[in-house]
C-alpha cells in the first residue's frame, strides 16, 4: 500500500463516517472507502435523493435525503464534507471532525503538492504548470478543481510524481494543512452566495498558505499585501522583475502574462530548469471559455470568455482588446459589486452591450446613469435573441465578446455550458 493511502486511512479508520454532499467528490470518495474500508459504518448525506448503483447492496451505508439531511451529522463521527456543501450552515460537536478530501490528501501528500487557487486564472495556471512539467521531464499529475476529485488519482501517484492541484475557495474552506508549494494568483469579491461574506471568502483562500511549514515555497500576487513571516518559508512574488520581457505565450492578455511567471515559479520551486521551460511556454494552448477564439462568421470575430464571472476577470478581458463592438454581461446575480466594471466601460465605451438575468438589470442600471452617447444597452431573455441583435447591428470587422462578470446557473448548467451555447450559435451565425 502506497504509504500516502496509509496516512489517510489511519486518520479515518475506526470512526463512523458520514459524506456530506453526493456530486462527484462524494461519489470518488464512497468508491474510495469501499475499496480500503468496506467494514466501516458509513452514511450518505445530500440534499437530493442518493441513487444506489454504486453503493454495491452494501449494509452498511445509510443514506439520508430531502430538506433535513443536515439533520444526519449528529449521527456520525467524522463528516467528509464535500466542496458544494456550505461550512457555515454546518454544527458539529466538539468530539466531531470536520474534513475534506482535499484535506486529507494535502496532509498526506504535502511534499509532493503544488496547490493553486485563486479567484481567477488557478485552471489554466494548474495546467500550464502540469503541461511544463510533463515536458521538462517530470512526472506530473493533475487534480482537484479543474475536474478530477484527488482520491481518483491516488492509484497513479509514484514517489517521483508531482500533484498539480489546482484548489478552489469551497475545497480550502476548512483544510488544515498546505502543499509544499503553493501558488496564490489573486483574490476578488466572488462566490458570495456560498459564503456569505467576502471576509469568509478570503479567508478561505488564505488557508492555502497559513499552514505552510519549514522549506515549503509561497508564490504570491504582489498586490495582495499578505503579511506572512514564517521562517523557513521562501516567498517569491509576482509579477517579479526577474522577468521584465514577455514570454512566448499563445494566450491573450497581460493577466495571462502573470499566470504564466506564477507557473514558472512553481515549477522552478519543483526542480525545473528555467530555460527548458520557456522552450516550452509557447507549446501550451490553453484551455476552452477562457479567451478563446471561436472564428470569424459573417466578418464579425468572435470570442468565448465565460469563465468570466466577475468583474475584474471581463475588464482583464476588455484590456487584452484594440476594441470590442459587442459585449454579453449579466447572469446570475451573486451580489458582487460591478462599480469598478460600469467606470471601466464609462472611460471605455463599447458599442453594444448586451444584458440578461438579474445581474445583467443591475449592470444595467448603473450604466444607465452613466449616460453614455456612445453606448447602447440590449436586453435579452435568451441567447439566441441577443445574436439577432448582433445580426441586425453588425459591421465589418466588428468583435463580439461573452465575458459575463457573473455566473451562469439563472440559465445554463455552469459556465462552460453558457460557453458551448455561445460557440454553437456563432457556428450557425
Amino acid at each position: 500500500m502506497p504509504s500516502g493511502i496509509d496516512t489517510i486511512l489511519s486518520s479515518i479508520r475506526n470512526k463512523t463516517i458520514l459524506i456530506l454532499g453526493f456530486g462527484r467528490e462524494g461519489k470518488s470518495t464512497v468508491k474510495f472507502l469501499l475499496e480500503w474500508i468496506p467494514e466501516a459504518e458509513i452514511g450518505i448525506a445530500d440534499l437530493n435523493p442518493v441513487p444506489t448503483d454504486i453503493l454495491n447492496n452494501n449494509p452498511n451505508i445509510c443514506t439520508y435525503s430531502g430538506e433535513c439531511y443536515l439533520e444526519a451529522i449528529s449521527k456520525y463521527e467524522l463528516i467528509i464534507k464535500t466542496p458544494g456543501i456550505p461550512g457555515r450552515f454546518l454544527s458539529l460537536r466538539d468530539d466531531q471532525i470536520l474534513t475534506s478530501q482535499t484535506d486529507l490528501f494535502l496532509a498526506a501528500f504535502h511534499k509532493q503538492t503544488i496547490g493553486v487557487t485563486g479567484t481567477k486564472g488557478k485552471s489554466t495556471t494548474s495546467s500550464l504548470i502540469h503541461h511544463l512539467l510533463l515536458n521538462t521531464g517530470f512526472k506530473s499529475i493533475l487534480t482537484g478543481n479543474i475536474g478530477i476529485p484527488c482520491f481518483d488519482i491516488l492509484p497513479q501517484i509514484t514517489d517521483d510524481s508531482k500533484v498539480v492541484f489546482e484548489l478552489s475557495a469551497n475545497q480550502l474552506e476548512h483544510v488544515r494543512h498546505s502543499p509544499a508549494i503553493a501558488v496564490l494568483l489573486n483574490i476578488y469579491e466572488e462566490h458570495l452566495d456560498h459564503f456569505g461574506t467576502f471576509e469568509a471568502y478570503k479567508n478561505a483562500k488564505l488557508n492555502l498558505i497559513i499552514n505552510a511549514l519549514p522549506g515549503d515555497t509561497l508564490i504570491l500576487y504582489k498586490d495582495l499585501s499578505i503579511n506572512f513571516d514564517r521562517q523557513n518559508v521562501k516567498i517569491e512574488l509576482f509579477p517579479s522583475v526577474k522577468y521584465p520581457d514577455s514570454f512566448d505565450l499563445k494566450l491573450p492578455g497581460e493577466h495571462n502574462q502573470w499566470n504564466a511567471q506564477a507557473a514558472v515559479l512553481a515549477c522552478l520551486a519543483a526542480g525545473a530548469d528555467f530555460e527548458s521551460l520557456k522552450a516550452h511556454l509557447a507549446t501550451f494552448k490553453g484551455l476552452p471559455h477562457r479567451l478563446e477564439y471561436v472564428g470569424e462568421k459573417a466578418e464579425v470575430h468572435f470570442y468565448n470568455d465565460s469563465i468570466a464571472t466577475i468583474p475584474e476577470a471581463c475588464i482583464a478581458a476588455l484590456q487584452t482588446f484594440k476594441k470590442v463592438d459587442f459585449l454579453f454581461l449579466g447572469g446570475f446575480d451573486r451580489g458582487i459589486h460591478y462599480s469598478i466594471l460600469t467606470d471601466y466601460i464609462k472611460n471605455h465605451p463599447v458599442r453594444h452591450i448586451l444584458l440578461t438575468g438579474d445581474a445583467g438589470k443591475r449592470i444595467g442600471n448603473d450604466l444607465t446613469d452613466l449616460k453614455h452617447p456612445g453606448i447602447t444597452l440590449h436586453y435579452f431573455k435568451t441567447m439566441e435573441e441577443a445574436f439577432r441583435i448582433i445580426h441586425d447591428l453588425k459591421q465589418t470587422g466588428d468583435v463580439c465578446l461573452l465575458s459575463p462578470a457573473a455566473a451562469s446557473y439563472d440559465q445554463y448548467k455552469n459556465f462552460e455550458h453558457r460557453g458551448e451555447v455561445f460557440k454553437s450559435l456563432v457556428a450557425n451565425f
